[in-house]
């Protein structure tokens, strides 16, 4: 039976919840929307005057798709160039979903995302459902098909794995500007020793290219290896500019919540630097420079009212 308009304007009221549930899950806006699309089809292939409580019908469909994706997506990212991380999205993305508990803003951060990658599919799904949608263990059973007690348990292991690769207090948004704009000064300073000094000890450096841009395949671990890469990185030449594709501006912002760096070309996005900011310093920079993963950025930061760069590379 064909969709009515009715149908339609139910399934749209619920996209935007569906999207923010699948970008978690999936750590990538793109195969969020083909996921959110994917769960229409369904919906428009079903009887749906037989489903008696459609929100939770269309959650218990994209829940397994992106189950489906999560499980093909660990064997493609075996064979992936260099490391993966998410996919940033920046400050008032409807993508992001809600931020009202410290629990929601910490399941979209981009230091979770990352370490929700370590855990299993189902681990994952209970995670994000639970802390950042605050759905029942019985909601959650009945969509994962498993026991109450399990999903409990499940709860209890996502936390565990995601507390221990967590451990340092965060700081508050303010000071965690302040942070960025001192780490941007002293990058810029062409010296190492004010850089050492904001990181932490094992502080480190990711970065993904997605093998289309040239990241290093290993971290950087520990604050001097980190502050002499960062140091480079900033650092005025030629060689960077053409590498670049033209003149850099360095804008400070908001990415998964948390206080970034972007490095714009001619208006489009080629970097995005998320800092992990800690109580104890810097304890991470998580670099996404695959243009793939930066479309979306992009477009976002092109409608928006972005202001002058804090600094004007190469």
């Amino acid at each position: 039976m064909p969709l009515t308009a009715q149908d339609v304007d139910r399934f749209e009221a619920s996209r935007p919840r569906l999207e923010a549930i699948a970008y978690r899950l999936l750590g990538s806006a793109s195969e969020a929307e083909d996921a959110v699309q994917d769960t229409f089809l369904r919906w428009q292939a079903t009887d749906v005057d037989r489903i008696e409580v459609p929100e939770a019908w269309l959650t218990k469909v994209l829940t397994n798709l992106c189950l489906n994706q999560l499980t093909s997506a660990r064997a493609r990212r075996e064979t992936y160039v260099g490391q993966w991380l998410p996919e940033p999205l920046l400050a008032g993305d409807p993508m992001l979903g809600p931020a009202d508990t410290v629990e929601q803003r910490d399941s979209v951060s981009y230091a979770v995302l990352t370490l929700m990658e370590r855990l299993s599919p189902n681990e994952r799904a209970v995670y994000v459902l639970r802390e950042a949608f605050g759905y029942p263990h019985r909601e959650i059973a009945e969509i994962l098909d498993i026991t109450e007690a399990t999903a409990q348990q499940t709860l209890h292991r996502a936390r565990k794995h995601i507390a221990h690769g967590k451990a340092r207090t965060e700081v508050d948004e303010a000071t965690a500007r302040r942070i960025v704009e001192e780490f941007l000064a002293a990058a810029t300073s062409g010296r190492t020793e004010p850089l050492v000094r904001l990181l932490t000890e094992d502080a480190v450096a990711i970065g993904d290219g997605g093998g289309k841009v040239p990241a290093r395949a290993k971290a950087f671990e520990g604050a001097l290896a980190v502050a002499k890469f960062m140091r480079g990185l900033f650092k005025p030449g030629k060689a960077q500019r053409a590498l670049a594709g033209g003149t850099v501006e360095i804008h400070a912002t908001s990415a998964n919540g948390s206080a970034a760096l972007l490095a714009i070309v001619n208006g489009r996005i080629i970097g995005v630097i998320c800092p992990e900011i800690t109580a104890e310093g810097i304890a991470a920079f998580r670099s996404q420079v695959n243009p793939d993963k930066l479309e979306r950025a992009t477009r976002r930061w092109a409608a928006s009212d972005h202001g002058e760069p804090l600094f004007t590379a190469f």
